[in-house]
């Protein structure tokens, strides 16, 4: 069985995740356990909130250096919504540095006449990386469901895997470098589209597991 640490630090949704990892065959086990995470097969970390209180709190469990030793090691790594926002350097919404794992900052959707912020519901996603394992089975242009008022910019374009267009910014909505993949929009909360991002995800999980 495929185990996945699901990172607790206390501003994510938690169970949403798990039961969608469980739907699509995996063994989910929420944990803020450096141990744990260095023993999963998989590592996801999800993110409900603000982004200064949940670095903070992943640096008050001594999360920061095992989850960056994981993902420099190689563990596949998803990040869901506020778990993408605080892999990268800083955000226009607070004060405390991020993760630094992916250099780029996390900006503020601009308002403008006709959207509402944050940009909450369904959308859909256009793909800059088409041929990514995350996305294989999908539809070209998969609704998929969102609700943040930030989005994510990283320094190196070429890490964007999908973007999302709201009203006329269009933003990045998912990075993928190598194992490490994050998305802004919910999986778990995206209908048939999600779990079958979920599943993609777990499966090459697997194939991994079976190379090593």
């Amino acid at each position: 069985m495929t185990l996945i640490a699901v990172i607790d630090y206390d501003m994510g949704n938690l169970h949403s995740a798990c039961k969608g990892l469980e739907t699509v065959g995996a063994v989910p086990k929420i944990t803020d356990s450096p141990l744990d995470l260095e023993k999963a097969d998989a590592i996801v970390l999800p993110g409900v909130g603000s982004f200064d209180p949940a670095v903070r709190q992943i640096r008050s469990r001594h999360l920061e250096k095992p989850i960056k030793a994981a993902i420099a090691n190689g563990k596949p790594f998803l990040g869901i919504c506020l778990g993408l926002q605080i892999l990268f350097d800083s955000s226009e919404e607070g004060q405390e540095a991020g993760l630094g794992v992916i250099p780029g900052t996390v900006r503020r959707f601009r308002s403008e006449p006709g959207i509402t912020i944050p940009h909450m519901g369904w959308n859909q996603l256009d793909f800059t990386q088409p041929d990514h394992a995350l996305w294989q089975g999908l539809p070209p242009h998969p609704h998929v469901y969102f609700v943040h008022s930030y989005y994510v910019d990283p320094l190196d374009s070429h890490l964007t895997a999908a973007t999302v267009t709201h009203g006329s910014q269009t933003v990045t909505a998912a990075i993928a470098s190598e194992r490490l993949v994050a998305v802004q929009f919910h999986p778990e909360k995206s209908s048939t589209n999600g779990l079958k991002i979920l599943a993609n995800f777990v499966q090459q999980v697997q194939k991994l597991a079976l190379v090593s």
